[in-house]
Parts: C-alpha cells; sequence; structure tokens
C-alpha cells in the first residue's frame, strides 16, 4: 500500500502533467522549489519568450469536503493573499465535488481535479481554463474517512427526516425516529458536516441545508436502477387510470403511491404527462397489481411504471388527493432529481417552490424530540 506521501507525490505529478497538456506546447510550467512548509508545491507558469509568469502555490489532496475549503483552504488564502497578491493557490484533487468547486470558485481558488473539472483564472499572464468533468464521484475516487455516504436505504430515512423536519435535532433523536443506529446515525451526521450540509452547535443540529441536501442524496441514487421497475401501458389513458386506483381497495391503495413527474406536477407545471410512476408496497406483488389495474406489460414505450418501494419510509408523510396516495414533496424531489430525461428539470422547478413555500410540506413543528436550544 502506498504511503500518503507517495500518493501526494503522484496526485501533483499527475495534476501538474494535467496542466501542462491544457495550456499547450506554448506554455512552460516548471515546480520550483517550495520555500513554504504549508503548501505542498509551487509553480511557475509563463508562456515562452515572455518574461511575466506566475506562481501558483498547490494544496495536493485526496479529498476536498466543503468544510476543509472553509475552514482551512480559504483561511490560507486570505493569508497568501495578505503576504502577495500576484500568487494563487491551485488545488489538486482527484476529484472535487460540485459543492466544494462552487465554493472555490466564490473565494477565488483555482482548482483541477483528474476527471476534468478545472477552474484558473489567472490575470497575468492571462490565463482562462474552465472545463467539466465528473459530476459523481468515479469509484476510483478516494472516499472520506468516515467512508459513510448518501448511498443506500438508510441515508435515504435520515435525509428525510432531516429535510422534513425544522432543526433543533440530537442524534438519539434521530436514531430513535428514523428506526437507525445510533452509530450510524452520528457517522453519517459527521459526513453532512463535513459537506456543509448540516450545522451543529455542540451536539445538537442547528441549521440543515435541505435543498443542497437533497441534491446531494440525489446524485448518490438512481431512481430506475436495474430490476427495480417494470414498464406497462394503460389501455385508457393514464388520467382514466388515475381514477381507477382511487377506487381500488385499501389493501391497494394503501399500498401504492405516486412519485416522480405526476407528483411534482401537485405543485408545479414545467411540463404535462410524462409517465406515471407508483411505488408498490412489499406486501403486493407488482404482476398482480398490474391484472387489478388492467395493464399491459411492454418493453419500451410505458406511460406508467411500478417500482419496488425501497423502504417503507417513502411513503412518510405522504398525502391522499381524490382517493390516490401521492408521496411527500421531498420524495418527489429526490425522485426528480434522480430520475431520467426532464425529470431533475422537475425536480429543481420543485425545489424552487419547496424554498419559497415552506408551510405547505415542512412540519410545522420540530418533531423528533429534541429540546429546544438556547442561541
Amino acid at each position: 500500500m502506498e504511503s500518503p506521501l507517495i500518493r501526494e507525490a503522484h496526485l501533483l505529478e499527475q495534476g501538474v502533467h494535467a496542466l501542462s497538456t491544457m495550456l499547450g506546447p506554448e506554455w512552460q510550467v516548471t515546480q520550483r522549489p517550495n520555500k513554504s512548509k504549508v503548501f505542498d508545491a509551487a509553480l511557475e507558469v509563463r508562456a515562452e519568450g515572455d518574461s511575466t509568469f506566475t506562481q501558483l502555490l498547490v494544496e495536493a489532496t485526496q479529498t476536498v469536503p466543503p468544510r476543509f475549503v472553509m475552514e482551512q483552504l480559504v483561511p490560507k488564502v486570505q493569508l497568501l493573499r495578505e503576504v502577495n497578491s500576484y500568487t494563487n493557490l491551485l488545488v489538486i484533487a482527484p476529484w472535487i465535488s460540485p459543492q466544494a468547486r462552487d465554493l472555490l470558485r466564490q473565494n477565488g481558488i483555482a482548482y483541477l481535479d483528474l476527471t476534468g473539472n478545472v477552474d484558473i483564472r489567472v490575470a497575468r499572464p492571462a490565463i482562462l481554463i474552465h472545463t467539466v468533468g465528473a459530476e459523481k464521484a468515479p469509484r476510483s475516487a478516494p472516499r472520506e474517512t468516515s467512508r459513510t455516504t448518501l448511498a443506500g436505504v438508510k441515508a435515504g430515512r435520515l435525509v428525510r427526516l432531516l429535510a422534513d423536519v425544522p432543526p433543533p435535532h440530537r442524534a438519539t433523536d434521530l436514531h430513535r425516529n428514523s428506526e437507525l443506529s445510533l452509530p450510524y446515525v452520528s457517522r453519517l451526521l459527521d459526513t453532512l458536516e463535513d459537506q456543509l450540509l448540516i450545522r451543529r452547535k455542540g451536539r445538537v443540529i442547528m441549521a440543515v441545508d435541505w435543498a443542497q441536501l437533497l441534491r446531494a442524496r440525489a446524485q448518490e441514487t438512481s431512481l430506475l436502477a436495474h430490476g427495480s421497475y417494470q414498464g406497462f401501458l394503460a389501455p385508457n389513458g393514464v388520467p382514466a387510470l388515475l381514477k381507477q386506483v382511487a377506487h381500488l381497495s385499501v389493501h391497494y391503495i394503501d399500498g401504492l403511491s405516486v412519485t416522480g413527474s405526476y407528483a411534482a406536477q401537485r405543485f408545479v407545471h414545467i411540463a404535462v404527462g410524462g409517465q406515471l410512476m407508483f411505488y408498490v408496497a412489499s406486501w403486493l406483488d407488482i404482476d398482480d397489481v398490474a391484472d387489478e389495474l388492467g395493464l399491459l406489460p411492454v418493453t419500451e414505450g410505458a406511460d406508467v411504471l411500478l417500482l419496488t418501494e425501497p423502504d417503507p419510509f417513502v411513503r412518510s408523510r405522504s398525502e391522499f388527493v381524490d382517493g390516490v396516495q401521492y408521496v411527500a414533496p421531498s420524495q418527489a424531489v429526490l425522485d426528480c432529481l434522480a430520475g431520467p430525461g426532464r425529470m431533475p428539470a422537475e425536480g429543481e422547478a420543485l425545489l424552487d417552490f419547496m424554498e419559497a413555500h415552506p408551510e405547505e410540506w415542512r412540519d410545522s413543528r420540530n418533531s423528533t424530540g429534541a429540546p429546544p436550544v438556547q442561541p
């Protein structure tokens, strides 16, 4: 196993090579003696035949959590600018998340990751490079030390609780309400704090960036994962099918919940129609549901999708409208953002609505049991 110093040196070498390739043969990128122990390397960048050059001080790191950007990199660059306004900081990493990239740009810090996400802006000599690489972490990218991510069913429960219920929260209350183990909840909360998705005072969660939290969760999931759904045609059309669902027995009505585009269209209208998607609860068989509704199985051109419910928690805070069960807005957002085609745009539109009208969907009280906390 490579030592951290060897991994860092290899990362630096790859980053310098990528920068040289992007600039082309008319530019020189030279690694200079690093007199600072605060940064990992010093690069001199100049065009051939030009005496003007810029210096890039490099931070080579395996992971770039947003909290690391704000608590470590931003103070460094502020100090750097007080000493020399012409020297720039460049972060090199295997992969940098969209949120971390936004924070780096906002604070004027250049970055380069090995998937092609690059933003370098220098006034003299004039350098402007902005490219977009991977939006999701490659499997080969190093994970943060906790290794607890927003992927998986368990994370979905905690995300929904944090989004739907205003803070304050304690880990013990989230553990009790989600029925997840306390160690798991604690590890995931540490990850969310590193991502600046929650803010804590002591052990109490005081703020949740629920919109970014939902986006981050959606990036780790796929609504239509292989084998998770079956496609059908509704012979009489989707509107007639919704009316038909409302007249089923309670056994079926309670086990079918609309998600995706039709759940989002209860609140926003950026398009009409789309595929009607139902989560099917574990006590129902998809083939039985299809027979009960008279649906025709198809391999292409489906207007109805029956999805295997990954966890009963997706029905948390669902609502019945005209006899049909719809998932809560926060679940609809997650599913739209993680869906195909135009669904992510519908998810973003629903997020905009939710930000403007929190009273329409968020719990009006703190229901996780956390006591009031003095600011």
